[in-house]
């Protein structure tokens, strides 16, 4: 393995690094590419958008452990591994973090976590690093398989000696974390501070692209396809409200005068022009003139919708009455687009939770073997809680599938706790019901209708 030099980082993946930024900006406002004197309007469809479809990706993220097999030994270790995952998901608070790094990953074009071991407060801690300091090796043309992750960043004087104990002469210093499946280095700008093995035997990123572009690693933003529209209607905008201005303030035509004084437009205004000339003001509505431009910004917003794949009705904005199939048809490039990345984040939240187990069994000494766990999704689009319920009711009911995975589909966040609340609660039921049994035959009878009908169906 060649030995590594934090200086070559300085020469590497500038273009994706001059497209974050760039993306960022734009996100951030930066709509119009030069500055002028005239009036220059910013509607941020952009960062509206961004943040619309990161709304509808993160509704119900879920996840659930299960055994290989069905021994109770079994079913309590994927207990165990349940309350872990929710515990840490508490411990780091993951659903702002999750939120606040799919906004990060739909604007640079990627996203990243970093889950690691606290030996100070003995504990599993997730962070999300800056992915504009985040650099990847992988093996030939194998996207998949990532043999070396840097992660860089800047400290400042006072935290380098808190952490590393080390005082500098420089306010700042930037800092480069080098990981393989089996060796950590740390630099301090190009000083080698510390090298030791790898403590966990894997590398404990999760690098994840917002959309994947095929054949390559780092993936693409949301930002650039809606660029050239943003602009155009931002242009639009502008240009109308100029109109607009300028009519509310109309401009004085004089004809045959060849130079005017104190004529100005107000109200009550007597101009003194020669009996030839002519005065009038100029009317910039005239003709239909704005219904044009209004039209124009009306074609603007249906292409930002097409092309952002965020139709009308996603705001709330329904101009007619429609069923709930014919809305989700209407809603139907909102739900693909979301599900293209739900496809790729169930990859990257799976790798993370099997990091967590990986750090729980090495550093808590837990045991998760044959244990599985799957991440969860809740709907895309509002549904209707009741039909749902019935639904799902008639399957369990079928044998379809167990009332677990019911539960999993109404969002349940611990479906085996649910269930043995559910039994216990149907077991002090029948206790009441046989300790006030009733003396006559029809209250016998009524209390055994009750029964059977809460038995659990085989």
């Amino acid at each position: 393995m060649t030995e590594f030099n934090p200086s070559q980082l300085a020469r590497m993946d500038s273009t994706r690094l001059a497209t974050y930024r760039a993306n960022l900006d734009f996100y951030q406002g930066a709509h119009w590419p030069t500055t002028s004197r005239h009036r220059q309007l910013v509607f941020n469809y952009a960062k509206v958008s961004v943040d619309k479809v990161t709304g509808f990706l993160m509704q119900g993220l879920n996840f659930a452990c299960y055994p290989e097999e069905g021994t109770d030994e079994l079913k309590a270790r994927a207990r165990s591994a349940e309350r872990l995952l929710r515990q840490v998901y508490e411990d780091n608070n993951l659903q702002q973090l999750d939120y606040e790094t799919e906004i990060d990953a739909a604007v640079l074009g990627d996203g990243c976590y970093k889950v690691i071991w606290d030996t100070d407060e003995k504990r599993i801690r997730i962070t999300a690093p800056d992915v504009s300091g985040i650099y990847a090796w992988w093996l030939g043309d194998d996207t998949s398989r990532v043999w070396r992750v840097a992660s860089r960043y800047t400290l400042t004087q006072d935290e380098i000696q808190l952490l590393y104990g080390r005082a500098i002469e420089k306010k700042q210093a930037t800092i480069t974390e080098v990981w393989t499946a089996s060796t950590f280095e740390l630099f301090l700008d190009s000083d080698l501070m510390e090298s030791k093995p790898n403590p966990y035997g894997f590398i404990p990123f999760v690098i994840f692209s917002n959309l994947r572009e095929p054949k390559k690693f780092w993936g693409t933003s949301d930002i650039p396809s809606l660029i050239q529209p943003q602009r155009e209607l931002n242009r639009a905008l502008s240009q109308l409200s100029r109109i607009l201005e300028l009519s509310g303030n109309p401009i004085a035509v004089l004809e045959n005068i060849e130079s005017a004084e104190d004529i100005k437009v107000q109200p009550g205004a007597l101009w003194t022009i020669p009996e030839d000339a002519k005065a009038y003001l100029l009317d910039l509505l005239q003709g239909g003139g704005v219904r044009l431009h209004v039209d124009y910004i009306d074609v603007l917003y249906r292409a930002l919708h097409d092309i952002s794949e965020t139709p009308r009705a996603a705001w709330g904005g329904i101009e007619k009455e429609l069923s709930g199939t014919a809305l989700q048809i209407e809603l139907g490039s909102l739900t693909q687009k979301v599900t293209r990345k739900r496809t790729i984040r169930t990859n990257a939240y799976h790798q993370r939770n099997d990091i967590i187990l990986k750090l729980a069994e090495k550093y808590m000494s837990e045991s998760f073997e044959q244990i599985n766990h799957r991440v969860g999704w809740g709907p895309i689009l509002p549904q209707d809680t009741a039909r749902q319920a019935q639904n799902e009711q008639l399957l369990v009911q079928a044998g379809v599938h167990s009332r677990r995975t019911a539960m999993d589909g109404m969002g349940v966040q611990d479906p085996d706790e649910e269930f043995n609340r559910w039994l216990e609660e149907r077991e002090r039921i029948l206790e009441m019901n046989r300790e006030f049994k009733a003396q006559s035959t029809r209250g016998g009878a009524r209390e055994r209708a009750t029964a059977a009908e809460m038995e659990v169906p085989d």
